[in-house]
């Protein structure tokens, strides 16, 4: 079976809800990142097989196949082609294991998988209408928040422990802003700032300096009076996207590409669609056992903060070092534009597997209506 690996990846700047990148057309915002990919990488935009492009929100300015239409406003040739992936939270991860299972299945030789989300422009669930009787006779459907507060209850997760974890998250995100980590795998945007004038984005938006426990412990329980689950313990609502080069070793040969990682193993679960978010738990005990590696093996693990009560509760299950996972920060800190968190997260992976010298990460997230993908990436 043909290897599939990473070439290189970029992706924008992640911006707060009605922040720097929400004067950007979301499909113009992808389409700048894929026309950065490809400059980085050398890579003549003819010789992209297929464009895979997560996207959650499928309406507006998301709508009428965005990814087909981001690659055309870039300027590839119309003869290159590309499809929305909608797997809900891990869209753009599930593009990346897409574009690898096309290569590995020897389809193709050159895959670009990519996410945008503009949830500024584009509002979380504008997509959806009302639930089936058919749904609703079986399960008792419930906002994701209403199951992050379900999982700190099984798991007996404190309100106090929830936001020291998010806290954290902004402490790890800060320090490396500071060293300069992102700017490795930013590519900064220019736009307008909200009086028309000229402005480039490039950094992150989301870390909060000005945080602190104090603060957060003065915030109200958003999903349950008597709850834990709050803003600050949250994922942030956030614009961006992400964009990552695939290609078989007949691709890198042809075209004289060095890889930077190798994709060992993917996994896809489905568990209960009410509490719904504890997917990640076995999709890392599947990724792993088809990789035919331990846990101990991953030297780093991205797994996405929808909440601080998932990746809790995942650790409860796992005991893992936690210096290993989310050493950056993640989506409480940086935000979560759905369609493009799973791209930034194998980005941000291979970057700490870098600077790390190490060998494996895992990659895991948890998805609405009870599903998770993990993939397992292997630095070469």
């Amino acid at each position: 079976m043909p290897e599939a690996f990473i070439v290189d990846g970029l992706r924008s700047p992640f911006g707060r809800r009605g922040g720097g990148l929400s004067r950007i057309r979301p499909d113009d915002l992808a389409a700048r990142t894929l026309k950065a990919l490809t400059e980085k990488s050398g890579v003549n935009p003819a010789e992209v097989e297929d464009v895979r492009l997560g996207c959650v929100t499928q309406v507006a300015e998301q709508g009428f196949n965005i990814g087909r239409l981001a690659p055309l406003i870039a300027g590839f040739p119309v003869e290159v082609p590309g499809v929305t992936i909608n797997r809900m939270c891990a869209s753009s991860l599930e593009a990346v294991n897409q574009a690898a299972q096309a290569i590995r299945a020897d389809v193709h030789d050159l895959v670009i998988a990519a996410g945008v989300e503009s949830m500024s422009r584009v509002p979380m669930g504008s997509d959806g209408s009302t639930f089936s009787d058919g749904l609703l006779g079986q399960y008792n459907i419930v906002p994701q928040g209403v199951s992050a507060e379900m999982i700190a209850e099984r798991w007996h997760l404190s309100r106090q422990a929830l936001d020291g974890f998010s806290y954290e998250s902004h402490q790890r995100a800060l320090r490396a802003v500071e060293k300069g980590y992102f700017a490795e795998e930013i590519v900064p945007v220019d736009t307008v700032d909200a009086e028309g004038q000229p402005v480039t984005i490039a950094r992150d938006e989301g870390p909060r300096a000005d945080t602190s426990l104090e603060k957060m412990a003065t915030l109200r329980t958003v999903f349950k009076p008597d709850g834990v689950v709050t803003a600050a313990n949250s994922s942030q609502i956030t614009d961006g996207s992400a964009a990552l080069l695939l290609a078989s070793e007949r691709g890198l040969n042809r075209l004289n590409l060095k890889p930077r990682a190798r994709i060992v193993a993917m996994s896809v679960v489905g568990v209960d669609p009410v509490i719904m978010l504890t997917g990640p738990i076995p999709a890392t005990a599947k990724v792993l056992e088809k990789a035919g590696l331990r846990f101990e093996d991953m030297d780093v693990i991205e797994i996405n903060e929808a909440f601080a009560s998932v990746v809790l509760a995942w650790g409860e299950e796992y005991h893992p070092d936690w210096s290993r996972v989310n050493p950056n920060g993640g989506a409480i800190s940086m935000g979560h534009p759905l369609g493009a968190s799973g791209g930034r997260l194998v980005l941000t992976a291979l970057h700490e597997l870098e600077r790390r010298q190490g060998r494996y990460a895992l990659i895991t997230m948890c998805i609405g209506w009870g599903m998770a993908v993990a993939t397992i990436i292997e630095r070469v």
